[in-house]
């Protein structure tokens, strides 16, 4: 059963939610769909009450309980086919779970698929009052918010045209723009961060951070890495349905990444990390930690970042490259051990690699790191990709990949 709860300070009359600060509940959720094998027209014929015999249940999700504390960020990752999606949209009330609960509170806002509530024959216009009325707002809402919905999505000149001659960006645009506008207490994102140009997901990311500043609860799937490092407070890792860690957003990449799942009591999987690793394995990065005393970088800060490796015998031909990468996964900077001063040095055991970067000047926003080791051939023996993150903070004089104080004047006229 999914169920909405009215959003106040207090304990709300009549719901099993506790008081306190969680604003949505999982409680000991499962979701089964049938799998029906094909049939022929004779046994559909001969055999109508028969269906049950050709048909097998897939669990999607099995005995979920999860709490999402009110203004916090919470990334769902794992493999593809995990559960992720099904639990977004049980969390959303898109689907009903077959055992167990889910309740909310407050207002709530999917981008689970955009321009799901869009009529391919009605105009921008026209989709803009259904899909906000889908969502929950009334007219004298949406009317209040159009102007800015519109100037949101960017497509103003086309508003008023059938939205079956968008573009999939201009689709795209106008459903994320009416969903942010809803002004939820609960935001579900679904991969949307993956969809449409660079300035557009850019667009998306800052809507994110403005929600977060605001105080509201965020729940994300997502592939990328970089994302969930650097916009999450925890992060969830479901594997086969089943939640297989939760805790620290870096901690939970790494067991994506490196974890083994295991089956453990009644099926359940679950993730370990390998801690230690046996003599005649490959060299492996064991950790990548930047040095921030977890406060933001500031313009002209020093990033330092220790990377961890475990080396089981003595190598001298070796290179260790180190990527910084921005929200939207693109590189913006990339050294080496090499470039460093230190090729040639020899490494044995659990040894730190200590790279710094001195007076660095990044724009505002979420940083995450890629490390890659490759041996004597060049040839790569492991890699750590977004499993650390910062943050960096830094004035609205210049916008791009790096920051700069700008001071203006006007020279005297020849």
């Amino acid at each position: 059963m999914t169920q909405e709860i009215p959003f106040t300070e207090g304990h709300d009359e009549g719901s099993h939610l506790p008081p306190g600060p969680e604003i949505a509940i999982v409680k000991d959720a499962s979701k089964f769909f049938v799998l029906r094998k094909d049939k022929s027209v004779k046994d559909r014929v001969l055999h109508p009450g028969e269906s049950k015999k050709h048909e097998d249940r897939f669990w999607a999700l099995k005995g979920i309980s999860l709490k999402f504390k009110a203004g916090t960020t919470v990334g769902l990752i794992g493999p593809n086919g995990s559960g992720k999606s099904t639990l977004l949209k049980m969390i959303g009330g898109i689907i009903q779970p077959d055992e167990g609960m889910v309740e909310t509170r407050g207002r709530l806002a999917a981008l689970l698929e955009l321009g799901a509530g869009f009529h391919p024959d009605l105009t921008g216009r026209e989709n803009v009052y259904l899909n906000a009325s889908i969502l929950g707002m009334s007219r004298a809402e949406t009317d209040a918010k159009f102007e800015s919905i519109v100037a949101f999505s960017g497509i103003a000149q086309f508003i008023d045209t059938q939205v079956k001659f968008y573009s999939s960006g201009m689709y795209v645009r106008l459903a994320f723009a009416v969903a942010v506008h809803v002004d939820p207490d609960i935001l579900l994102v679904d991969e949307v961060l993956a969809v449409g140009d660079e300035a557009f997901q850019e667009k998306c990311l800052k809507k994110i951070q403005e929600f977060q500043a605001e105080g509201r609860t965020i729940i994300i799937v997502s592939h990328a890495m970089g994302h969930i490092t650097s916009l999450c407070d925890r992060a969830v890792v479901l594997h086969k349905g089943t939640v297989a860690f939760d805790g620290d957003p870096t901690e939970a990449v790494q067991v994506m990444r490196t974890g083994l799942f295991i089956e453990g009591s009644e099926g359940v999987s679950v993730a370990t990390r390998r801690d230690d690793v046996e003599e005649g394995d490959e060299p492996v990065i064991v950790s990548v930690v930047p040095r921030t005393e977890g406060k933001a970088l500031t313009p002209g800060d020093d990033l330092t970042v220790d990377v961890e490796l475990f080396v089981p015998h003595q190598v001298s031909q070796w290179d260790l490259t180190l990527s910084v990468n921005n929200s939207l996964g693109s590189t913006i900077l990339i050294t080496s051990a090499h470039a460093a001063g230190l090729k040639g040095a020899v490494l044995e055991g659990h040894q730190t690699v200590r790279f710094v970067l001195p007076s660095l000047s990044l724009t505002d926003g979420g940083y995450s790191l890629t490390t890659v080791l490759y041996d004597s051939f060049q040839r790569e023996t492991s890699r750590s990709e977004g499993t650390a993150a910062f943050k960096a903070r830094s004035g609205s004089e210049s916008i791009g990949t790096v920051y700069s104080k700008v001071v203006g004047s006007l020279p005297p006229a020849k």
